[in-house]
C-alpha cells in the first residue's frame, strides 16, 4: 500500500476501529511489531533518551531520525511508518519540507511535528506537496527545557479551549491523525468529539482518543532508569537481560 493509501485507511479508522501505535527504532522490532498487527510504527525523538542516551528530546538531529527511520523501513511493514520531524529541522515552511522529504526518502509514510495552531501553516504546506502530516499537541517533549519539564495541558477553561482550537487548526490544515499526549482526560475526550480525524493518545487517560500510542521500552520494561507514571509495562524485561548476561558470564568464566 502507498503512504497515501494508509494515511488515508488512518483517516477512515475514526469512530471504526481503535488505532494502536508504539515506537521503533530499528529493523528487528519493526519486523516483530508488525507481525504483532500494530497499526503505527512511530520512529520518535523519543529514541534521543532510549536509544542513545541524551537526557531529553532536545539533542536529537535529523541525521539521527533519518539514520533510524531507514532502519525501521528496510522491514517493509505493513504499518504505517511515521517519522518524528525533531527540534529545528521544521523553524520555517521551507525547511520543513526539506527535512520531511528526507525522512519520507528514508521510507517514512508520513511526518509527526509537534506544535498546534502555529504550525497549521506550514502543516499546510507540507500537505500541499504530498506530505502526509500528524500534528501534535498538549506536553510537547521538544519544549520541556523552555517550559521547565513536562506539565500536564488542559487544566484550565482557557487553555482547554487552546487545544481544542489548536486541533481544529490541524485538521483544517490537512493533518490525517494528531497525537494529544499528557492532557487532562475531559478534555482529550473533548478534543476527539471536536474534530473529525483520528486522536492518539499518551498520559491521557483510557479510552479518551481514538487510540493509543506507547514507547517500546516502556511496554516491554527495558528501560527501567525511567519509566513515565502513566506507562503500563507488559514484562519486564531489563531483569530477564540481565539474568541472561548473567548466565552467559558464569558460562564463559566457567568453562561451562
Amino acid at each position: 500500500m502507498t503512504s497515501a493509501g494508509k494515511a488515508r485507511r488512518l483517516r477512515e479508522s475514526k469512530g471504526t476501529k481503535r488505532i494502536s501505535a508504539l515506537t521503533v527504532y530499528d529493523y528487528p522490532m519493526a519486523r516483530l511489531l508488525d507481525e504483532a498487527g500494530i497499526d503505527i510504527l512511530l520512529v520518535g525523538d523519543s529514541l534521543g533518551m532510549v536509544v542513545l542516551g541524551f537526557p531529553d528530546t532536545t539533542h536529537v538531529t535529523l541525521a539521527h531520525m533519518v539514520h533510524h527511520t531507514a532502519a525501521v523501513a528496510r522491514a517493509r511493514p505493513r504499518a504505517l511508518v511515521l517519522g518524528d520531524l525533531p527540534i529545528h529541522s521544521y523553524d520555517s515552511p521551507v525547511q520543513a519540507i526539506a527535512s520531511a522529504r528526507e525522512l519520507m526518502d528514508a521510507g517514512a509514510d508520513a511526518v509527526k511535528l509537534e506544535g498546534g495552531s502555529e504550525m497549521a501553516a506550514t502543516v499546510s504546506v507540507l500537505c500541499e506537496t504530498g506530505i502526509e502530516v500528524v500534528g501534535h499537541i498538549g506536553m510537547l517533549p521538544q519544549h520541556v527545557i523552555e517550559e521547565g519539564g513536562y506539565r500536564k495541558k488542559g487544566k484550565t477553561p482557557a487553555t482547554a479551549e487552546k487545544l481544542l482550537d489548536d486541533a481544529r487548526a490541524l485538521e483544517r490544515a490537512g493533518a490525517c491523525a494528531i497525537v494529544l499526549e499528557s492532557i487532562v482526560p475531559e478534555v482529550a475526550l473533548r478534543v476527539t468529539h471536536a474534530i473529525g480525524i483520528p486522536t492518539i493518545g499518551i498520559g491521557c487517560g483510557e479510552i479518551t482518543c481514538d487510540g493509543e500510542v506507547a514507547v517500546i521500552t516502556d511496554l516491554l520494561g527495558s528501560f527501567p532508569w525511567f519509566v513515565p507514571p502513566f506507562a503500563k509495562p507488559e514484562v519486564d524485561l531489563a531483569k530477564h537481560i540481565i539474568a541472561a548476561a548473567q548466565a552467559y558470564r558464569e558460562r564463559v568464566h566457567h568453562g561451562v
